[in-house]
């Protein structure tokens, strides 16, 4: 397996459950600031121009962060990506297609790329706080759920991976302080050797200290 990535980005989910998987898989690195994803090659391999892009043994190609996510976690059930129970198994499914559509896509996509939603620079400052409120919504929500738990459907789970790379951006992007519950399950994240290994691997240790 190949995994095309950018530093930082959510394609750090992915990573993380690569090395929770455990079986072998290539990096590589696009730089976002030259734009090498709207450029061959990688256009030529996913004409979305988006990370994460995962190439599987057989060649093929896979998109989109919630579809890569189940894809690992079906094709490797002994590692228990996925709860067994399909009530379980929805709610972890649930929690992460709401991290990535709305907090991520609606959130902070409104907070760092405002340009993406109002073409008019004067609507900028109101669309950036719109996003926030989102992406702090989310926030609350999550720690709700993760009251009395140690993961989002009580263990580690794809949601979880989802979630920490949110978390990554609150912290060491928006310099936002999370909430309780979120905040352990983010110090919780960190010492998993997946996640570190990842974080390493894309030269954010410095987020191991944070």
């Amino acid at each position: 397996m190949k995994l095309y990535y950018a530093t930082g980005t959510c394609s750090l989910g992915i990573h993380v459950l690569l090395e929770e998987i455990g079986k072998p898989y290539e990096l590589t690195r696009l730089n976002l600031r030259d734009q090498e994803q709207l450029k061959p090659p990688f256009t030529d391999i996913n004409p979305k121009s988006k990370v994460p892009t995962l190439v599987r043994d057989d060649g093929s190609v896979l998109t989109e962060f919630p579809a890569i996510a189940f894809w690992l976690a079906r094709t490797n059930a002994e590692k228990g990506l996925l709860p067994s129970d399909p009530e379980a198994e929805v709610r972890a499914l649930e929690a992460l297609e709401y991290i990535v559509a709305t907090m991520h896509m609606q959130g902070f996509g409104r907070m760092f790329v405002p340009g993406n939603y109002s073409p008019n620079e004067a609507d900028h400052d109101a669309v950036k706080a719109r996003g926030k409120e989102i992406f702090e919504k989310g926030f609350i929500l999550n720690d709700k759920r993760l009251e009395g738990r140690d993961y989002l459907v009580g263990k580690f789970s794809v949601a979880d991976a989802a979630l920490f790379y949110v978390e990554f951006w609150a912290t060491m992007v928006a310099k936002m302080r999370l909430p309780k519950n979120v905040a352990a399950h983010y110090e919780r994240m960190k010492q998993r050797p997946s996640v570190r290994r990842a974080l390493e691997q894309e030269g954010l240790a410095q987020a191991l200290a944070v």
